[in-house]
């Protein structure tokens, strides 16, 4: 999306790759009739582009005489964010009980990938006919919804003179939950921390999604226990907003059945007070991409003289006859996964290193369009054509200095903060040869950054000493400035692509995303931002 700056108004936690369960419901419009004597019974099949062919998925149910079908069958894909998943929805008039897909009339097709499915949450699209041309009037609407009970439960728990179990001292209180497994038996879902020598234990507070605790219903008997506790009972108060809101404490008798048989004035084992119960939600990436939040990419280019002439064959930034080079391969990487998520699809792209006409300035901060005020390009396909286009027309030069171009986007990124919403996040990718010039102006860029809604990819082209872009990617150690201070967040990524010459191109895409979309809810949640429009818990 293209971004421009606004005058500052005066005052004052899982796996490597984001995998999530994605739902796609479909309706169509004005479809083709194929029927004579009555309309058509469409369905609609679901196809993946896998190893460059269409693989059925699965099929809806078939609305009978519609032309305007809602239909109840839902799609169901596991999505990937650093993965393109090109999706195919064709739809058929169904004429006889065949399988066969050719036993029927087709009315129309509509292809994307689920990137873009989601990152609008709901799209009409055209459908086409087998020729590229529209089949008559006929529409398409897919909409999307993660599946997924991102609910969690944050609960603080206290005891109140618990029965003493030590022979010669105070007991040492903890506390197990479970909840019903489908065999009939208490599963284990947490347990505190032992507090020493205590009857009267204060545990520390602790948040389990609430999917783990009691399957998401909010009904479903939980069983307490523990040392020295036999049982607190079952109590679905525990979990009830109703409950919880006419109390401000919840206490909870522990029942020890051996002792309530054997004394005939047994009262209890003491109290479990719940002091506390909040159930919130814990935001997924695909939470605040379904939300509306933007992700935007900007690209910079090393053109210092350490690439060597761009005519040579020996460059780094000579186009083969196949029209590529290692620049153009991690564009393409990255470029084709982020370009879903930005609406309108036009990208700033930066050089630096590099001498300019028409007086042979060295610049560490330029278009490539040569377009200062409008240094955006269309698309990743702009992105190339203006990177291909500026080579013969600029002198590779030096240093290489990442910290104009950090700051560059900062700045943006900066302005974005004063919406206090999650409506946008920008990403930096600098492609670059060789060791920083300005390591100690680079670290402080990225610590400055590392406060703002922004990550930083690094890709190492050429086989030089990456160390630096290593020390960089705050993996093993905490990045600090020049200054002391460190950074709140990891926000670099860097990976060589010496790495991944000789393996599927797709496997460059993964490595360099990985961490996004995990930095991406790092920074919303650490400034207490929900995706905009979502639910309450």
């Amino acid at each position: 999306m293209a971004y421009t700056m606004t005058p500052t108004p005066a005052g004052p936690v899982g796996s490597q790759y984001c995998v999530c369960k994605v739902e796609l419901s479909i309706c169509g419009q004005n479809l083709l009739d194929r029927d004579v004597t009555s309309k058509s019974d469409p369905f609609c099949v679901l196809f993946m582009e896998v190893n460059g062919k269409w693989v059925e998925l699965d099929r809806t149910e078939t609305a009978v005489n519609n032309l305007n079908p809602a239909f109840a069958k839902k799609f169901i894909i596991d999505y990937h964010f650093e993965e393109v998943q090109k999706l195919k929805f064709a739809l058929f008039d169904q004429d006889k009980s065949s399988t066969q897909l050719y036993e029927h009339d087709f009315l129309g097709e509509f292809s994307c990938t689920l990137g873009t499915i989601v990152s609008s949450k709901k799209i009409t699209r055209t459908l086409l006919l087998g020729n590229g041309k529209p089949a008559g009037k006929g529409m398409i609407t897919i909409a999307a919804q993660e599946l997924s009970d991102n609910r969690v439960i944050t609960l603080s728990m206290a005891g109140r003179k618990l029965d003493k179990k030590d022979l010669f001292g105070k007991s040492d209180p903890f506390l197990e939950f479970h909840k019903p497994g489908d065999d009939g038996k208490w599963m284990l879902v947490h347990r505190t921390e032992v507090i020493k020598y205590t009857l009267d234990p204060v545990w520390k507070p602790f948040t389990v999604p609430l999917v783990s605790l009691c399957d998401g219903d909010m009904e479903k008997l939980i069983k307490v226990t523990g040392s020295p506790l036999a049982s607190t009972g079952q109590s679905p108060a525990l979990l009830s907003h109703q409950g919880l809101s006419r109390v401000l404490q919840l206490e909870l008798e522990c029942i020890n059945p051996k002792k309530q048989k054997k004394k005939k004035n047994y009262k209890n084992s003491g109290i479990i007070i719940v002091k506390s119960c909040k159930i919130t939600r814990d935001f997924s990436f695909l939470d605040y991409i379904l939300g509306g939040c933007q992700l935007m990419f900007t690209v910079g280019i090393d053109f210092t003289a350490s690439n060597g002439n761009p005519q040579e064959p020996s460059s780094l930034h000579y186009i083969n006859p196949l029209g590529t080079n290692e620049y153009l391969s991690a564009i393409w990487a990255v470029g084709q996964i982020i370009q879903d998520y930005d609406s309108d699809k036009m990208f700033p792209a930066l050089g630096f290193g590099a001498q300019l006409p028409p007086d042979w300035k060295v610049s560490h901060e330029f278009a490539i369009n040569f377009n200062p005020r409008n240094p955006f390009c269309s698309g990743v396909e702009g992105i190339v054509q203006a990177y291909s286009a500026c080579l013969p027309h600029i002198r590779f030069y030096g240093p290489t200095n990442f910290s104009p171009i950090i700051n560059h986007v900062a700045r943006f990124a900066a302005q974005a903060t004063q919406q206090e919403t999650a409506s946008q996040y920008f990403i930096l990718l600098i492609i670059t040869d060789g060791v920083i010039s300005d390591m100690d102006e680079t670290r402080h860029a990225v610590v400055q950054a590392s406060k703002l809604p922004m990550s930083i990819i690094i890709v190492g082209v050429g086989n030089a000493d990456f160390a630096a872009m290593e020390f960089l990617d705050g993996d093993s150690r905490v990045l600090h400035s020049y200054t002391g201070e460190e950074a709140v967040r990891d926000i670099v990524q860097f990976v060589p692509f010496r790495n991944f010459r000789n393996v599927p191109k797709e496997t460059l895409a993964k490595a360099v995303l990985a961490e996004l979309p995990q930095q991406v809810v790092q920074y919303f949640k650490h400034q207490n931002l929900p995706p905009i429009n979502s639910e309450p818990a």
